[in-house]
Order: structure tokens, then C-alpha cells, then sequence
């Protein structure tokens, strides 16, 4: 009895069998199909936001692998770009926005102290990879080089000897006017003494105005540098120094005064090779900066504004 007992129940056992496989077999169905749905559903999502950043330009790139950015700066402008003549640092607001592009760029910096007959030179030999130097916009400029929003704008004026009894632009008829080479302030001047009344303007061409030859009614003597010309003014080799203020500071020494009169508004902007990938990286930066107050800040921090 007990053994036919015992084979029963093992039958009994062996039928239950795919019962009980078809039981779980329809359990694990719904899991098998629900599972993924639920995990699929913000995959899209996901997908759509996370793009793969947009591949640098051929000439950015160059930078990147070389591992260092070039840029032109002055080294003797201060609140701009000034170089300590004892410890070789640079310092000022152009200083800072270039760190801060090579900074993005994940490379070092390296400055070239430029000049405004210079800083071109160096751009289209391709010396350096952009121009934060004081530069001028200007749309005959923008012809050859491409220029970022400005990001500060500055005026023109004149520094004279206190001795020379000159304080308005009335008092520069006839006088000698020093210059920087490749600068855009002896134009900027004699429009502004026209325009005062001060002297006639006949023969004046924007265009085709050329420093070196003009002499109705005021002069100009040309340098290669703004401490040359600041020593000349000195020497009394010249009657005046003019450029823009902000360069002019560093010059204001005892003894010294600027000119009653500012004029033309000089809009200053990073200069790149025309049509470059760097040009549309800076731009993009600059205007960035400009927007969320960075720029406001290094302006204040130089003491600039």
C-alpha cells in the first residue's frame, strides 16, 4: 500500500508539471514586455539633448594642437596692456580677455608687444593669431581684417606741455603734431579742427588723407612708438602728442595737460585674419562676455571706465 501510495503521488506530480510551467510562463510574459517600455520612454529625450559638440575650425584647431595662443598686445598702455619692465608681466583689461580665450581654448598664452604700424604685419604673416592692441575699428579696416563687437570705446584727445600755453584745438593751428605710424589720429584730428571751425578743411579727403603730407594748417611728425613720440614732446621736437586718451595716460605726467577737446569715439575690437574660424569664435566670445557683465567687470578692475 504505502509503495502504491508513493507512485501515485510522483504521477500525480508529473502531470502537474506544465501546468505549472504554463503559470509561469504567463507571469513572465507581461514582465518581459512591459520592462522595456518603461525604459525606452525618456531614452528619447535624452538622445535629443545631448549633442556632440560642433568640431573646431581648421585654423582653431591648429591652436589647440600647438598648445599655445599668439596674440599682439601693446606692452605700454596701462589699463590696456602693460608690461612691467622689471618682472616681463603683462597686465591690463586686453591681457585678461586674451588669457581668458585661451583659457576656453584649454592652451597658453603668448603675448608680441605690437605697435600700430606692426600689429597688421604680424596678423597676415600669421605670427600671431589675433590683435588685442587698442585696434580701431574702422570700416576701411574691416576691408582687409575682421573685428569682434567692440569691446570698449574710447575717444581721441591731445597731450601738450603745461609751458606751451596750448588748451583748445584753436590753439594748434600752425603747430606740429605727433603721431603714431599706421594710426588713425592725425585723420581723426583734422576732421575735428574743421569741424570746429578752427581751420578751413580745403583739400581734406577722408579717403585718401595722408599724414605725411599734410600742412593746412596744422602738421604731423610720424613715430614708430609712443614713448618716442612722448620724448619728442619733451625735446620740443613737437608741439603736441596725439592719440587716444586711454594711451595717452601713461604719458600724464607732471607738467603735462590734456587739450580741452575729445573726438572721435574709437571703437575698440579683437582683430583676426578676414574670414577665419578664429573671427567667429571671438566674436561669439566677446559677445558672451559682454552680456554677462565680464567685460563691465574688467573694465572696472583696470580702472578704466
Amino acid at each position: 500500500m504505502k509503495m502504491k501510495r508513493f507512485v501515485s503521488i510522483v504521477l500525480c506530480a508529473l502531470l502537474l508539471l506544465p501546468v505549472l510551467a504554463g503559470c509561469g510562463a504567463k507571469t513572465e510574459t507581461p514582465a518581459a514586455t512591459t520592462a522595456p517600455a518603461a525604459t525606452e520612454a525618456p531614452a528619447a529625450p535624452a538622445e535629443t539633448e545631448t549633442e556632440a559638440p560642433a568640431p573646431l575650425s581648421e585654423d582653431v584647431q591648429k591652436i589647440v594642437d600647438r598648445g599655445v595662443l599668439r596674440v599682439g598686445v601693446k606692452n605700454a598702455v596701462l589699463g590696456f596692456g602693460f608690461q612691467d619692465e622689471l618682472t616681463g608681466e603683462y597686465t591690463g583689461m586686453e591681457i585678461s580677455l586674451a588669457k581668458k580665450i585661451a583659457e576656453y581654448l584649454g592652451v597658453d598664452v603668448e603675448f608680441t608687444a605690437v605697435t600700430a604700424a606692426t600689429r597688421t604685419e604680424l596678423l597676415d604673416s600669421g605670427d600671431i593669431d589675433c590683435v588685442l592692441a587698442t585696434f580701431t575699428i574702422t570700416e576701411e579696416r574691416k576691408k582687409s581684417w575682421d573685428f569682434t563687437t567692440p569691446y570698449y570705446t574710447d575717444y581721441v584727445t591731445v597731450l601738450v606741455e603745461d609751458a606751451s600755453g596750448i588748451k583748445t584745438l584753436g590753439d594748434l593751428v600752425d603747430k606740429k603734431v605727433g603721431v603714431s605710424s599706421g594710426s588713425t589720429s592725425a585723420k581723426a584730428l583734422v576732421k575735428a579742427m574743421i569741424e570746429a571751425g578752427v581751420i578751413s578743411g580745403d583739400g581734406f579727403d577722408a579717403d585718401t588723407f595722408d599724414p605725411a603730407t599734410w600742412t593746412a594748417g596744422v602738421s604731423f611728425a610720424q613715430y614708430d612708438d609712443y614713448p618716442t613720440i612722448s620724448t619728442a614732446l619733451s625735446a620740443g621736437e613737437v608741439d603736441a602728442f596725439c592719440v587716444d586718451k586711454s594711451i595717452l595716460a601713461v604719458y600724464h605726467t607732471d607738467g603735462r595737460s590734456y587739450i580741452d577737446d575729445k573726438f572721435s569715439p574709437q571703437e575698440y575690437g579683437i582683430a583676426t585674419v578676414k574670414g577665419s574660424g578664429m573671427s567667429e569664435l571671438c566674436e561669439t566670445l566677446i559677445t558672451g562676455w559682454l552680456a554677462d557683465g565680464t567685460i563691465d567687470a574688467l573694465i572696472a578692475e583696470n580702472g578704466i571706465a
